[in-house]
């Protein structure tokens, strides 16, 4: 066996071993949340080392990032799939798709904004955007229905109005607390957006 070949397998093993220490770390975080990861449980469920955890992440944050890239990319693709035929339509649909996405992942959502970085450096650049990013696809909604507002300020609403709808979903699912039922849940992201769209004048008064 040649050095290329022997190049070949280690790499191969090298992957499965990344694949398999993320596939243990998203399991332990969306079943008991990221206050409930730790480094050697993960190594030990993966039959490796810590030193070997780190050696392919560079440090246990490295973990969780590649997580919580992983679950915005989801949460975009998920967001991405909604109908822009009629924008109005478009703004409820991406405030239910939150909902259910938010309700099928909650702790992998929540990890994405519980995380901090070690000795508190910051949160990566990317991620950051990515977020923004999935925040914003209610922006161009928002511009076919305000078409003379500024886009300044329609990029603002935008981020204020995923921000709430968040807010609205993340404490109703919080089990800590007194969790709402999903179809009640619904109906009050629906009711938020209806007001708030009526108060902009995008629906009619009732």
């Amino acid at each position: 066996m040649n050095n290329v070949q022997d190049e070949s397998i280690r790499d191969r093993k090298k992957n499965r071993r990344r694949l398999q220490i993320l596939e243990i770390a998203r399991g332990i975080i969306a079943a008991k949340g990221l206050r409930s990861l730790k480094v050697r449980d993960v190594a030990e469920a993966a039959g490796c080392s810590v030193g070997s955890v780190y050696n392919e992440f560079g440090d246990f944050d490295g973990v969780i990032l590649t997580v919580n890239r992983e679950t915005v990319q989801a949460l975009t693709t998920r967001l991405g799939g909604v109908s822009a035929e009629d924008p109005v339509r478009q703004l409820y649909g991406l405030a239910e798709t939150y909902l259910d996405f938010f309700a099928e992942h909650a702790n992998l959502l929540r990890s994405l904004f519980e995380h901090r970085m070690e000795d508190d450096r910051p949160y990566p650049d990317d991620i950051l955007q990515m977020v923004m990013d999935a925040f914003a696809l209610m922006h161009p909604p928002l511009v076919r229905v305000l078409p003379d507002a500024d886009d300044v300020k329609l990029a603002l609403l935008s981020r204020t109005l995923f921000s709430a709808v968040h807010g609205i979903i993340s404490l109703g699912l919080e089990e800590r607390m007194v969790a709402v039922p999903p179809q009640m849940l619904r109906q009050q992201v629906k009711q938020f957006l209806d007001a708030h769209l009526v108060g902009l004048g995008i629906l009619p008064t009732r």
